[in-house]
């Protein structure tokens, strides 16, 4: 699933609220470590879509990232940030 036409076939999908395509997008993203695409599905309601961001903004080391999801009210954000912070 790399092609441009397959990646936006889900992506219509799931604007259409296809919770199959949004799944395969969020797997996807994580895999390319496309914040982008991440932070739009979260905005759109999607919590796995959260998770999937705050899970790869740690592994990148984005801070900043962590930070506006904190700031956002985000607890799970709040926490990942404390325990790289510390370390």
């Amino acid at each position: 699933m790399s092609t441009d036409p397959e990646l936006q076939t889900l992506r219509d999908e799931a604007a259409r609220g296809d919770p199959d395509a949004i799944g395969q997008l969020v797997e996807l993203a994580g895999e390319r470590g496309d914040l982008d695409e991440l932070r739009r599905l979260a905005a759109a309601g999607s919590q796995d879509a959260t998770d999937e961001l705050i899970q790869t903004a740690a592994e990148l080391g984005d801070l900043e990232e962590l930070r506006r999801l904190a700031a956002a009210g985000n607890r799970d954000a709040r926490d990942v940030l404390e325990e790289l912070e510390a370390d």
